[in-house]
Formats: structure tokens, sequence, C-alpha cells
């Protein structure tokens, strides 16, 4: 199963996407994660992304393009992934589909996690990450045991520059301009589908179940 998960930042892709990996035995490939990871490496690829990153605009398609691809040429992709934030352009769209296209494969569904503005603003603010190991927790619906330590490494748990109200406002902004075309895109060729990402984290994982089994 090779699944595309959209929506705006916040709108709950990642924490729906882990699990369902698990579930279906699929791998998570989130294009936010990947990105830090090579800014973090300090490649000038990854130095470039991060410039983008920090004001809240979207990285240049060839660079995330670029990242995205190899990424999926990885073996552990093979039996099947969940795209979690790329695409976020028209053009990424058609490179991943190219991309694709080149090993025989296609994508099998998108699935656009619908949320608005002002609870997506809630939600980005109330999120942390480990400075260590990068797990993402949540105050209000996954907050850590133990505040300002993460569970699995007891690093300490930061609020990303990019969560700020003002970044997450521009971040939207940004989003609607650039990724409401690959909606279109995807609806073009009956790939996409909508759910409702309000609500509890359990109610919105059977919404998205019934999603994937209706096609």
């Amino acid at each position: 199963m090779r699944l595309v998960f959209l929506g705006p930042p916040g709108a709950g892709k990642g924490t729906q996407a882990k699990r369902l990996a698990v579930a279906r035995g699929l791998t998570q490939v989130a294009t936010g994660d990947i990105l830090r990871e090579s800014a973090a490496a300090g490649t000038a690829v990854g130095l470039e992304a991060k410039s983008f990153m920090d004001r809240g605009a979207l990285v240049p398609d060839e660079v995330v393009i670029r990242i995205a691809e190899e990424r999926l040429s990885r073996a552990d992709c093979r039996e099947g992934f969940i795209l979690d934030g790329f695409p976020r352009t028209r053009p990424q769209a058609e490179a991943l589909d190219m991309a694709l296209r080149r090993g025989g494969l296609s994508l099998d569904r998108v699935i656009y996690f619908d949320v608005d503005e002002e609870e997506v603003v809630r939600r980005n603010g109330a999120r942390l990450t480990c400075t260590r190991c990068g797990e993402v927790y949540n105050t209000l619906a996954r907050p850590p045991r133990l505040a300002g330590r993460c569970d699995k490494c007891s690093g300490d748990l930061k609020r990303r520059a990019d969560d700020e109200e003002a970044t997450v406002r521009a971040r939207l902004k940004v989003y609607r301009e650039n990724t409401d075309p690959v909606r279109k895109y995807y609806a073009q060729r009956a790939k996409l589908t909508e759910i409702q990402a309000v609500g509890e984290i359990e109610e919105i994982w059977h919404r998205l179940e019934e999603a994937l089994t209706s096609w």
C-alpha cells in the first residue's frame, strides 16, 4: 500500500501515520523529519532547507524532491509507505508520480485531513519535540509522563520555532496558496479522500480506517 497524507500543519497526519504504519506494516516517511535530519547533519541541502523552515516558508521543490526520492528508494519502503507532508505543491506531486512510474508503481490513495485554522494554531502551540531523539508530544492530546522530559530517552522537550503562533499562521497562509492545487491534482485523478480531522485521536482513526476500506 502506497499512501499520501495531506493536510495543514498540526492536522494530526503524523499521529495517524505512525499508527497506520504499525497496523499495516508500512513505513512512515515524514518529510519534515527527513528535512530536519538533513539540516542537523549540516549538509548544504539541509542548511538550505532549514533557512526556509525557520521562517515558516515552503522549502523549494527541487530540494524536497531530491530528499524525498532518496528516502523512498531505501529498502524499507519497498513493501509500502505513507508519505506524511509530501507532496506540498503540484510540481512535487507530478515529480512523485514520475518517480513511482519509473519503478512501475503508483499511489493507491491520498487522504486529506481537514481541520480549521484556529484548531491548527491551538494544536501546534501545544506541541513539544524532544531535542535528543525527535519524539513529538502534545500537551493537549499526548502529554509526556514527566513534564518537560521525553518518555523514551529523558531528553528535554522544547517547542520548535516553527510551532510559534506567528510562524504557524505564516505556514498556513503558504499552505493554502501552494498546497490546495495538490488536492485538485489528486481529485482529478480519483485518488483523493477527505476526512474530518477534528475530535479525539480514536475518532479520527476510525474515520481513517473507514476511508481505507471504502475503495
